[in-house]
């Protein structure tokens, strides 16, 4: 959690930082000849993506490294890869400090082998300990993954234009809205709520590997009561 907080405030502290005159006011002639709506939301002194447009869900302006390409078929497949990473993310957030509060528990009621590490970390390719679970496991998860893909791919071709990025028809608690607005809402805070969390498990990696401590035991009023 500490290397996650010093990523987060890095750049914040950049903004205290002096700036020259001239180079001040270079910017001032360059920002007041652009129009407000060719500015980025999330960045307001740079040029938003011409292909960013807003009418995307989330959509912010933002694509420091052109990721998203110049044509609406590489954005739509990037938004693509962005919603499923984002549902992947949000799971594992929740799914990892849960694993090292609960695991041993769970496995010694059930009489099987605890799969943390010795250091009481979840399992991952920093951590160590994926060796410990069963073969059957990962093939059970990359056939449901390849089931699940082929079957986006059925609808993305029979929807065709009508289809929406991340659109796997399964809703089954009915949260998405009715209404145009309403879904547009919901599928904002999806993707920020995604953005979020593979922030989050990028953070929980890396400081496991740096301080071979689990997070819940780094960050205990985060995850144990206070009282």
């Amino acid at each position: 959690m500490k290397f996650t907080c010093a990523l987060l405030l890095a750049g914040s502290a950049t903004a205290f930082t002096s700036i020259n005159k001239s180079t001040q006011r270079t910017q001032t002639v360059q920002l007041s000849e652009k129009k407000d709506g060719d500015m980025s939301q999330a960045l307001p002194f740079a040029q938003r993506p011409k292909i960013l447009d807003g009418t995307m869900a989330g959509d912010v302006g933002f694509d420091p490294f052109g990721l998203a390409g110049d044509d609406k078929a590489k954005l739509m497949y990037m938004r693509e890869a962005e919603i499923k990473h984002s549902r992947l993310a949000m799971l594992a957030a929740a799914g990892w400090p849960i694993s090292e509060l609960w695991d041993k528990q769970i496995a010694d009621a059930v009489g099987l082998p605890s799969l943390l590490t010795n250091a009481g970390d979840a399992p991952s390719l920093l951590n160590g300990g994926l060796d410990k679970i069963s073969a059957a496991y990962w093939v059970a998860i990359v056939s449901l993954a390849g089931i699940i893909e082929l079957e986006n791919m059925k609808m993305k071709e029979e929807k065709g234009k009508a289809y929406i990025a991340g659109d796997c028809n399964f809703d089954p608690l009915n949260l998405l809205p009715q209404d145009k607005e309403g879904q547009m809402q919901m599928m904002t805070k999806e993707i920020k709520h995604g953005r979020i969390a593979m922030m989050a498990i990028l953070g929980f990696a890396i400081q496991e590997a740096l301080y071979r401590t689990p997070v819940v035991a780094e960050t205990p009023f985060f995850f144990h009561p206070l009282f």
